[in-house]
């Protein structure tokens, strides 16, 4: 048994490239940039108007009495109109070009209208209401770097530099297996010595939240099933994630049947809970990388954002924010684990705030719907109320 820092090291460790690929602007969504972004053109492309109202050429001397003819409607959307006389002004429209000649925008509701004259009723300034020519971003400027996520405001940068296909960081191939015969299907009533699966499912809408759409399996504890089908599903994935078959039960066969299909064992069992007999290893042949969770619920989900999260972040290039929160109970750990509280985030009074959840254990899937992730503490850490922790987020937190 190895303790839970170390472990966490020899995860990473185990970091390998996946390459990259090009996608369509619409699958971009959630994947990370392999690819600098730069500016296509000038942002703004040309000196744009930010008000609906009239173009002029500024002059010290303009007061309420001076009027203006109009020369013109300059329209979002529509060539540049030239200002030829220095004291008329053209309509222009928000997001218009401004009209050659003109140097400042007055808003509607700054001047007056009579006989088809403007006049201007609030002093003015030379360069209002007008967003100037790259005054956002130059031709050829770095918009976005290399191991971004694209969220939805990325996609508007992509689309406005007229990216319809963008190369991003390739994601493993990802097999989700349960193990065990007590397992049945969900839409199965279940006798009474069985349970429905939820773990593949849990793992798998884990996984699509980071874009990565994984195959389930179900595997009975048989170690010639187990071989022949592990053997088989090495050979056509870079990513195992299982659950169940790895603790010190007489038919826990995975530690063996990894041995025997030749995958290097990194580690199994880690001093934690929920997650104590994690198993981890690498088939350096097949380049393939295995994380077998225990079965228990809890400690599939926890080592899931533990573990294998943290692989993928590493992989990917993508820097984690490290999170602290405030525990809002006392808490000692008289254990020499590392602990991992299931806890509910509330904000109070500014501060972000943990809550322990109630739980009857490591089986409690309903208990762990009401968590919003879980807090770190360290063995024998006595924490008083108010301190600060390692948090590790598993929903959105406020």
């Amino acid at each position: 048994m190895i303790a839970f820092e170390t472990a966490l090291q020899k995860v990473l460790d185990h970091s390998q490239d996946h390459g990259t690929e090009m996608v369509g602007l619409a699958e971009a969504l959630g994947r990370v940039l392999a690819e600098t972004i730069v500016a296509d053109r000038d942002f703004p492309p040309f000196d744009r108007a930010t008000k609906d109202g009239i173009a002029i050429k500024f002059n010290s001397n303009i007061d309420s009495n001076t009027s203006f003819e109009i020369m013109g409607i300059a329209q979002a959307g529509s060539p540049q109109l030239s200002l030829e006389n220095e004291s008329a002004c053209i309509e222009v429209m928000t997001g218009a070009m401004v009209p050659k000649n003109a140097d400042t925008v007055v808003m509607y509701e700054h001047t007056v209208k009579k006989n088809e004259l403007f006049y201007i009723s609030k002093p003015i300034k030379k360069g209002q209401n007008i967003h100037y020519k790259s005054s956002d971003t130059a031709l050829g400027d770095a918009l976005l770097k290399i191991g971004t996520t694209v969220t939805a405001a990325e996609i508007g940068v992509l689309a406005t530099v007229g990216k319809s296909k963008v190369l991003v960081k390739k994601l493993p191939s990802v097999a989700v297996i349960a193990t065990g015969n007590e397992l049945v299907d969900i839409d199965k009533e279940p006798l009474p010595h069985q349970i429905r699966k939820s773990n593949t499912y849990t793992l798998k809408a884990l996984l699509q939240k980071e874009s990565i759409t994984a195959e389930m399996y179900h595997l009975k504890d048989e170690p010639a099933v187990l071989k022949t089908r592990l053997g088989e599903l090495l050979e056509r994935y870079d990513v195992l994630l299982l659950s169940g078959g790895v603790s010190k039960g007489k038919f826990d066969f995975l530690p063996t049947t990894f041995d025997d299909l030749g995958v290097q064992k990194v580690f199994h069992r880690v001093l934690q809970r929920p997650g104590k007999p994690f198993w981890f290893g690498k088939h350096e042949a097949l380049k393939t990388m295995i994380f077998s969770f225990p079965g228990n619920p809890v400690s599939t989900y926890a080592n899931y954002h533990i573990y294998f999260k943290s692989w993928l972040n590493k992989i990917l290039g993508v820097a984690a924010p490290q999170i602290t929160v405030f525990l809002k109970e006392a808490f000692e750990n008289k254990t020499d684990l590392v602990l991992f509280l299931g806890v509910k985030i509330n904000l109070e009074n500014g501060k972000i705030e943990a809550t322990r959840i109630s739980t009857t254990g490591s089986g409690d899937l309903l208990g762990l719907s009401k968590a919003s992730g879980f807090v770190k503490v360290n063995p024998g850490e006595i924490l008083e109320a108010g301190s600060l922790v390692s948090f590790i987020p598993t929903k959105r937190m406020v």
